[in-house]
């Protein structure tokens, strides 16, 4: 029996199980650095296929790393569990994770012979916070020799670059007076968010190809008849690279604080989790998992053939320390898209479940690739 094929056998025999696994990790959604019981159940589960398990890691209460293997080069495969607010697994985190678990169970039992090691590293909060760059700095990748994940969406793509982006709180702070009786006694916080809401509308005029800027009100005031004197809002600045990034944030900053000199309020402004870097899609790995795909019968279309190039992870800032890659698997969802509680809906479906054997068994057949074909100089 070739490696692939026994690579192949060990993934069925889990196969049932990591389709359940997924289905209760959508009935059972939990937010960035929360996922206390995925994290548990899905390490519980790898401990007992044989890795050796060290929950938590990283100084994250969430994290886990799981290794086979004792010698030679070591990859990481990255396992993403964390949910959105009220869409759930709308983003398909309950693929990532399984599919994560069923490529190391594929090739637990070739490491030896491969020479190789294989971690499975739960990455928590990748929705925001950036349990991937708490990890890097906490050195999870230092000894990593390639790193790689598979993530569902509803084209496949061999190679997404994402966005680097940053995230701000923007708070402003004016003075409470009655709005009918005394308005000219306040200073409107309101007014302030609203200047910068369509100050930055009038910015994109001047953004550049994959500049976007996103924002929500977390709270505008208390009662419509008080001038309000808070506000706090929440943003997303991204860009398709983080030196663009760095040019974009100062002119988004300056609409902020300008309205807060015109309205005469006192603005916070405050970043939030940790800045994503854009992707770097290791060419040597990206060209052994498109034939591995192909020969799943899933082609993989490259990143300028697709529609799909928005979005941030990361596991850009991965791949910015580690060869990387990152390719994404359709899911057959109609019109639905990432963020969209269709879109959870189809994750568990059997498009879902395709997904989770053609991405598992991608990347064992990669990481067999890699060893037998030794590309570690050329990564």
């Amino acid at each position: 029996m070739s490696r692939k094929h026994a690579a192949e056998s060990a993934f069925q025999s889990v196969e049932a199980d990591l389709i359940e696994l997924s289905r209760w990790m959508y009935e059972n959604p939990e937010l960035g650095y929360e996922e206390h019981e995925s994290s548990k159940r899905l390490s519980d589960y790898l401990a007992a296929n044989g890795f050796d398990v060290e929950y938590p890691t990283g100084g994250l209460e969430t994290a886990f790393s799981a290794t086979v293997g004792t010698t030679g080069p070591r990859v990481v495969i990255c396992c993403e569990y964390d949910a959105l607010p009220k869409v759930g697994h709308a983003c398909g985190h309950n693929i990532i994770a399984t599919a994560a678990l069923g490529a190391g169970i594929g090739v637990a039992g070739l490491v030896d012979e491969l020479g190789i090691r294989v971690t499975v590293l739960g990455t928590p909060a990748e929705e925001g916070g950036g349990g991937k760059v708490d990890l890097i700095m906490a050195g999870a990748f230092e000894d990593a020799a390639a790193a790689m994940m598979v993530h569902p969406a509803p084209d496949d793509q061999l190679d997404p670059s994402f966005q680097a982006r940053e995230g701000f709180v923007v708070e402003y702070h004016g003075r409470d007076s009655h709005a009918a009786a005394a308005p000219e006694k306040g200073i409107n916080a309101l007014d302030a968010f609203v200047l910068a809401y369509n100050g930055i509308a009038v910015l994109r005029q001047s953004f550049v190809e994959r500049d976007t800027v996103h924002g929500i009100i977390d709270h505008g005031g208390d009662a419509s008849n008080i001038i309000p004197s808070h506000t706090r809002s929440t943003w997303g600045v991204r860009s398709g690279t983080h030196e663009r990034l760095m040019e974009l944030v100062p002119k988004v900053k300056a609409c902020w604080e300008a309205a807060a000199t015109a309205t005469g309020c006192r603005v916070e402004i405050s970043s939030t989790g940790h800045p994503y870097t854009n992707m770097i899609n290791n060419p040597v790995m990206t060209a052994l998992y498109a034939a591995n795909s192909v020969a799943l019968g899933r082609p993989m279309p490259t990143e300028a053939e697709t529609q799909f190039d928005g979005g941030s992870s990361d596991m850009g800032n991965v791949s910015q320390v580690v060869p990387s890659i990152h390719p994404m698997l359709a899911l057959d969802c109609g019109d639905a898209t990432n963020h969209q509680p269709e879109f959870a809906d189809h994750t568990v479906g059997p498009s879902g479940e395709l997904a989770i054997r053609d991405g598992a068994l991608a990347m064992a057949y990669t990481i067999i690739d890699m060893a037998e074909q030794s590309v570690w100089d050329r990564l």
